[in-house]
């Protein structure tokens, strides 16, 4: 059994995390070290570390790993199917094990460009939560998504209920939920799963909105996202002309609309955090973007933690 429970603490106070991505240089990677040393301050209980697509960046998710690990707090390696065989989940499983990483999020992934399905053994998070348990008994904490809005890929909200009732029937201990910004939803979404048996704790994922290009790409281009009225008119007081997704913008006011956006989108990030946790959450868990001075502002003005 791992040394260490989230889902159990959980039940006992709200937590803060934060999730990372591996970086693609070693300059990044040299970056990393002193982003995750400065989001330690504020004592996560624990820090998620992304995994490609087949698991392309393993080395580097590994790595990552070791330094949240060595930096003190407790790492949870996302883990997908996609191209995965059971033989290789087991030995890379066995591999975290030695490492010292027993916390995983476990997930179906997103299909590589141009391809229609995971091209490995399973095409499901749940057949892998249930895996990992026949594997590997109680050795991992097991994490899964939870989409407020229901996944793309469901053919409706209910169906997708379905499919996390399945996640925590097959050995889940704890939900980490997609974006969501339509507060209106995730209160439903939040009922429903509990009356449709849903017990597992729930840890909130969110991406502080800093850039408008980043913002409508996180929404649109996988989750499939609803823009709240108060979001919209952000983006759309602060518009960057031609658009925000063009590399040489015409916008004369272009530097200060972009600064202007980044200060109302951290009081708008900081405003959700707030009405999170007053329906009282399990979790917090922010997308850190492997950047920690805008997050630090977060929540040193959010008041989910202090330096004492």
């Amino acid at each position: 059994m791992t040394a260490v429970k989230l889902s159990d603490m959980m039940k006992k106070r709200q937590l803060l995390s934060f999730e990372l991505f591996p970086p693609k240089t070693d300059r990044g990677m040299a970056n990393l070290s002193e982003t995750i040393q400065q989001l330690c301050r504020y004592k996560p209980e624990y820090i998620s570390v992304t995994y490609g697509a087949g698991g392309g960046n393993v080395g580097a998710n590994r790595q990552v790993c070791r330094m949240v690990r060595n930096a003190g707090t407790v790492p949870v390696t996302h883990f997908t199917v996609i191209r995965n065989t059971k033989q290789g989940i087991r030995e890379q499983l066995e591999t975290y094990l030695k490492e010292g990483v027993d916390h995983i999020l476990a997930l179906r992934g997103d299909f590589p460009r141009g391809e229609t399905s995971t091209g490995g053994d399973f095409n499901y998070a749940t057949d892998l939560v249930k895996f990992i348990r026949d594997e590997f008994g109680e050795q991992f904490e097991i994490a899964v998504a939870g989409s407020p809005e229901g996944h793309i890929s469901c053919r409706s909200l209910e169906a997708d209920i379905g499919v996390l009732k399945m996640k925590q029937d097959n050995g889940a201990d704890y939900i980490m939920t997609q974006l969501c910004w339509d507060m209106e939803q995730f209160e439903r979404w939040l009922d429903k799963i509990r009356r449709a048996g849903v017990t597992l704790p729930v840890d909130v994922g969110i991406m502080p909105i800093l850039d408008q290009a980043a913002t409508i790409n996180m929404a649109l281009s996988r989750n499939g996202c609803v823009m709240d009225r108060e979001l919209s008119r952000l983006i759309s007081k602060y518009w960057i002309f031609p658009n925000p997704f063009d590399k040489a913008p015409f916008d004369d006011s272009l530097e200060q609309k972009k600064a202007d956006f980044k200060k109302a989108g951290i009081e708008y990030t900081i405003r959700q955090i707030d009405k999170y946790r007053s329906l009282g959450v399990e979790g917090i868990h922010l997308y850190a973007m492997n950047k920690w001075k805008d997050v630090s502002q977060i929540i040193e003005r959010s008041g989910i933690r202090t330096l004492i």
